[in-house]
């Protein structure tokens, strides 16, 4: 009898033991709850990307400015990552990729002997042939450019990386593909607006004849030139 009152106690005082811990638990959950704070402690201030103005506009190269001050050498560096696809010697062969000597100029998806995807020869129609723009826009992403094309090359963001190696490209075999005149609507003044239009509009809304305000400013607006070579 004795040995089951002691028993008896040993469960009675395991279970007071754990009513007691979660009567603890209970108050002290109610005594230290968080509070939300109403707000923040510290603000910070993270202006909207539109705040900042608009993205300055890409221009194209301009070739007539460019081309003749280019680093062959390090468009010959840079054609290093051709290299493992493409061959660029007179009369060499075809490899993953067409060989490249003289594709300045050349038509698009037109080399003999090499079967080129049907995105590529599709391409005609918008780049009959490879001029230095079409160049420099495959080589900038191929991908986004000719959509289909078997070609994996990521792409060469840098602006001067792929001037200079068209400029190499260039002198494989297509010397005698003309560089165009510089063009003043290519260069990056031409990306911002005249000085001379903000002036003219200041002008007018003061009262005084706009159109001497703009020849006061020496407004110059070119068209941009068509430097694509002819079909």
């Amino acid at each position: 009898m004795s040995g089951d009152l002691k028993w008896n106690k040993i469960m009675g005082a395991g279970l007071a033991t754990a009513f007691a811990v979660l009567a603890l638990q209970q108050v002290s959950g109610a005594i230290y709850a968080p509070e939300e704070a109403e707000k923040m402690g510290y603000f910070i201030d993270v202006p909207e990307e539109a705040e900042a103005g608009a993205a300055e506009a890409v221009l194209p190269p301009d070739w007539g400015t460019l081309l003749p001050v280019a680093d062959l050498a390090a468009g010959e560096a840079a054609y290093a990552r051709c290299a493992s696809c493409h061959t660029i010697d007179a009369g060499g062969a075809n490899g993953i990729g067409p060989n490249l000597y003289g594709v300045v100029g050349r038509g698009v998806g037109a080399h003999p002997g090499f079967a080129f995807s049907e995105a590529m020869v599709a391409h005609r129609s918008v780049d009959p042939t490879w001029s230095l723009d079409a160049l420099d826009q495959f080589i900038n992403a191929p991908a986004r450019y000719v959509d289909g094309t078997k070609m994996s090359f990521a792409g060469l963001r840098d602006t001067t990386a792929r001037v200079n190696l068209i400029a190499y490209l260039r002198s494989q075999g297509s010397e005698g593909f003309p560089i165009p005149a510089p063009d003043p609507a290519r260069q990056p003044a031409a990306a911002a607006p005249a000085e001379g239009a903000v002036a003219a509009e200041g002008a007018d809304a003061a009262g005084v004849d706009p159109n001497a305000a703009a020849t006061q400013a020496g407004d110059v607006a070119a068209p941009a030139a068509d430097n694509a070579p002819a079909a």
